[in-house]
C-alpha cells in the first residue's frame, strides 16, 4: 500500500503561501490529505482555498473528516478540545493529523514540533517538515538547491517558521551525508 501524507497547516501553507504546491504533488501525487480541520483554516483564506481547490479538482488532494463516535475522534478531544490533567492541548489541525496519521499508517506532515513530538514518539509515527520535502524534491531531481533556497526565502518572506535562514544551512545542519 502507498503511503497517505497528512498535511497540517503549517506544513501545506509553506507550499502554497509561495505557490509552490506541485513540488507537493509530484512528490506525493494522489496521496496528500487534509483532514477537515485543516481544511476549515485554509477556507479562511482565499488565495490558499483557490490553491487546494485546484489540487482537488487534480486529484492531487483529499479531505478526510474524522466520525464523531469513532476511537479517532475520543483521541483527537483528547488532545484538542479537553486533554486529560496535566497534559498540553494542541491545535485542531494538528490533533487530526495525527490520529489520522496513526488510523492509516501515513505520514503526518507538520512544523510543530513542539506540539506533535510526544504523538510522533507515542505512536511511533512517521513524520515529515517542510524541510524534510524539500530535501526529497533535491534528492529526486525535481528542484536544485538554489531553487530550494529561493523557495526556504520565500516562505520565510511568507512568515513560516523554519529551523534555519537558508535551505543550504538546513542541509549543512540536518541532512545526513
Amino acid at each position: 500500500m502507498t503511503e497517505e501524507y497528512f498535511f497540517d497547516t503549517d506544513c501545506i501553507s509553506a507550499f502554497l503561501w509561495i505557490k509552490n504546491e506541485s513540488i507537493l504533488e509530484r512528490l506525493y501525487p494522489g496521496r496528500i490529505v487534509l483532514p477537515m480541520q485543516v481544511y476549515e483554516e485554509i477556507k479562511k483564506v482565499p488565495p490558499l482555498l483557490q490553491r487546494v481547490e485546484t489540487m482537488k479538482s487534480r486529484g492531487s488532494l483529499m479531505i478526510e473528516s474524522i466520525m464523531a463516535d469513532s476511537e479517532e475522534y475520543k483521541q483527537y478531544c483528547s488532545m484538542a478540545i479537553s486533554p486529560a490533567s496535566g497534559q498540553k492541548l494542541i491545535g485542531k489541525g494538528e490533533a487530526a493529523c495525527i490520529v489520522l496519521a496513526k488510523k492509516y499508517d501515513g505520514v503526518l506532515s507538520s512544523n510543530n514540533l513542539r506540539d506533535i513530538m510526544p504523538f510522533v514518539d507515542k505512536y511511533k509515527l512517521k513524520h515529515i517538515t517542510t524541510g524534510d520535502i524539500l530535501v526529497e524534491a533535491l534528492r529526486q531531481g525535481i528542484i536544485t538547491e538554489s531553487e530550494g533556497n529561493v523557495m526556504w526565502g520565500n516562505m520565510l518572506l511568507k512568515k513560516r517558521m523554519l529551523p534555519t535562514s537558508s535551505f543550504s544551512e538546513y542541509i549543512n545542519r540536518f541532512v545526513e551525508s
